[in-house]
């Protein structure tokens, strides 16, 4: 949808959820933690403020960071940090780790910027736009590694497309 010119960018559309659960993750340990700690009979004001501060803890390490795309550009958006890059000028693009993999992409500017790839293959509109803006440092000549990484996460989305419309069609 355009609004005074501007393209919304594409973000994360599981986001919200995942929030939604971690929100209600930290408080349902906090109600179980003051009920507990209120039958027991030890609930006092300074137990109280620990139980809030950890479900507060909790909440920030279960929360994901916010992914967002738009042309040329991809971003992560942390809780105190906002990490951006462009991707039309990507110098070098790696997939570290096998079970909790993430994808580390550099820029020209030299600016990095770590992403888990399950990101990119639930939101095609994501990976379009990376894609995209990568095909474009192909053709400038910025981008010198991980033209396989990203041939392969293309693969793999693609596969994972068509499993859901084969899936959906009732075909498989």
């Amino acid at each position: 949808m355009r609004r005074s010119g501007r393209v919304s960018p594409a973000g994360d559309r599981h986001w919200r959820g995942s929030a939604r659960f971690a929100l209600g993750c930290a408080l349902a340990f906090l109600g179980m933690a003051l009920l507990v700690d209120w039958d027991a009979g030890t609930l006092t004001r300074l137990r109280a403020l620990l139980w809030i501060a950890l479900s507060a803890a909790a909440f920030c390490v279960l929360l994901p960071h916010r992914v967002t795309a738009g042309p040329g550009r991809l971003s992560v958006h942390g809780l105190a940090r906002r990490h951006t890059i462009r991707t039309d000028a990507l110098v070098t693009v790696r997939q570290y780790g096998d079970v909790s993999s993430r994808l580390v992409l550099r820029d020209t500017h030299g600016r990095r910027l770590e992403v888990d790839p399950r990101v990119l293959v639930a939101n095609p509109l994501l990976w379009h736009e990376l894609d995209t803006g990568a095909r474009r440092s192909q053709q400038h000549g910025t981008l010198r590694e991980g033209t396989d990484v990203l041939e392969r996460l293309g693969h793999e989305i693609d596969d994972s497309t068509a499993r859901v419309v084969l899936k959906a069609s009732g075909l498989s």
